[in-house]
């Protein structure tokens, strides 16, 4: 099986389908046997996730792509929104941060950086408020605890009960957000 490998200085291994193709992130002294046999034991969930990458494609290539005014508009309303929601949440968490930025995203919803500024995606606004505060939550949260661990998501529970349906729902419509902004992408390469 074909993949890109890329090497670095973590301890382990893992897989990642990206446009179809494999890659691997391998630690610097991992042999290629080492690799290749992991790869190997890996080819059924390679095969899996293969096909929900065409099924997905499938289903969104027909999805109408953002207009320039629809990005306007969604950019102006993720300005009133985001700053507002974030200040909201902070205050109740007993948290600050610097920054908040928005910016038009197709892998990410959110992030928090070690400065303490947030990042939110615009394409949010295309879903309902209670996942856009879930995302405002759990990029809050990261102030508290710089991690994904089990007490990380203690605090997201603690403001929001019930943060896994609203997680699962954006796992649900998330594809269909971010594919108005890829077909836009798509259109833009053609012509």
């Amino acid at each position: 099986m074909d993949f890109l490998l890329i090497r670095s200085k973590r301890k382990t291994l893992s897989l990642e389908l990206k446009d179809g193709g494999v890659v691997v992130r391998a630690p610097k002294r991992a042999s290629k046997k080492a690799i290749i046999s992991f790869v190997e034991s890996h080819r059924d969930w390679i095969e899996r996730q293969k096909k929900k990458q065409e099924e997905r494609r499938r289903a969104t290539e027909n999805i109408p792509p953002l207009t320039d005014e629809e990005l306007d508009r969604l950019k102006e309303q993720a300005k009133a929104y985001f700053p507002e929601r974030v200040r909201y949440y902070a205050s109740l968490m007993g948290v600050s941060c610097n920054r908040v930025t928005l910016r038009f995203q197709k892998t990410r919803w959110g992030s928090c950086s070690t400065k303490k500024n947030l990042n939110f995606n615009c394409l949010l606004m295309l879903a309902p408020a209670e996942i856009r505060d879930a995302v405002i939550v759990h990029e809050l949260c990261h102030l508290k605890e710089m991690n994904h661990s089990e007490k990380f998501y203690r605090e997201v529970e603690r403001i929001l009960p019930d943060y896994k349906v609203r997680d699962q729902k954006l796992k649900e419509i998330g594809p269909l957000l971010t594919a108005r902004l890829k077909n836009r992408q798509r259109l833009s390469e053609k012509a």
